[in-house]
């Protein structure tokens, strides 16, 4: 309606005249509360002065529905509290209806997993030289266990007890937990550990090493999985964080124990897991070996070996 868009084109000349905004953000402004328009004809509203708290509200609402981001709402919001103080300022309205509207919070997006065909392509290749024995093991153990980054290249080698089924790792805060290490997982450490003599200096404590026998760097490993993820075929490169989360998602989805999968993943708050799930949390369960696609134990037990 011609009333309603004056006074858009009033607010645009302030914008470029007395704020001096570029044009790229005065269309942005102009987009936005264009949207806003648009809704308020269809609402009969022909006088800006009139628009109240409900018909901003219904218009979030609106745009929500349609798809509009939570991020991009509370940039329109913001544009329709800017227009208002200029309405305010001249008159043409008596108070702000956007003052005390809230877009809907952000919500965390969940992180970029991989399936579980996808792990098993990466993980399911036999090893041809000593290096990639270690970085299978690797790979094992971060997905087996959940590992950050930091964590894995500061294992020491008597960190892991393979008789126990644990791992001691050291995490954020310097707070040590110990986490199960599954079925698939222990047997390719024991595997690195048989061949990492050849590899470490003497006295050397880390679990994994370099060609130059001392701690495996972090730039190292992701250098190696991006590696092993391209030989794989995998659609995107893969970072070490990617195993941890497909860990996290596979453990959920099986499981359903945010609990669990929070103290697994060394979470101090049950929030940061939450990103994972929307689920209902339930008591801390032995859930482990029964839900992990990697930690399963077959009808008979394994014999270690030598």
């Amino acid at each position: 309606m011609p009333a309603l868009q004056t006074e858009l084109d009033a607010f645009d000349r302030v914008l470029r005249d007395e704020r001096q905004l570029s044009a790229h953000t005065r269309a942005a402004y102009q987009r936005d509360l264009g949207r806003l328009q648009a809704f308020l004809i269809t609402q009969s509203v022909e006088d800006w002065g009139r628009v109240g708290v409900a018909h901003i509200r219904q218009w979030v609402a609106a745009e929500h529905r349609r798809g509009l981001s939570a991020a991009s709402l509370q940039r329109a919001l913001s544009a329709v509290r800017s227009f208002y103080a200029h309405l305010i300022r001249h008159g043409q309205a008596s108070a702000d209806p956007a003052a005390d509207v809230q877009a809907p919070k952000r919500g965390r997006p969940l992180p970029k997993s991989l399936d579980v065909d996808e792990v098993s392509s990466l993980l399911e290749s036999e090893p041809a030289s000593v290096v990639a024995v270690r970085d299978q093991a690797m790979m094992e153990l971060i997905y087996s266990s959940g590992l950050r980054l930091a964590e894995l290249v500061g294992i020491n080698l008597n960190d892991f007890r393979p008789d126990e089924g644990l791992l001691r790792v050291t995490g954020k805060g310097a707070k040590a937990r110990e986490v199960p290490v599954g079925r698939m997982a222990a047997r390719a450490v024991r595997r690195w550990v048989k061949l990492r003599g050849e590899m470490a200096a003497p006295d050397e404590p880390a679990l994994f090493v370099s060609t130059r026998g001392g701690r495996l760097s972090p730039r190292s490993v992701q250098s190696r999985l991006a590696q092993a993820a391209e030989r794989a075929s995998l659609p995107s490169r893969l970072h070490p964080h990617r195993l941890r989360h497909a860990f996290a998602t596979h453990m959920l989805e099986s499981s359903g124990d945010l609990r669990a999968v929070q103290e697994l993943l060394g979470h101090a708050s049950i929030s940061t897991t939450q990103v994972y799930t929307h689920l209902d949390f339930q008591h801390l369960a032995d859930v482990y070996d029964k839900a992990h696609p990697r930690a399963r134990r077959s009808g008979s037990a394994e014999t270690p070996e030598d």
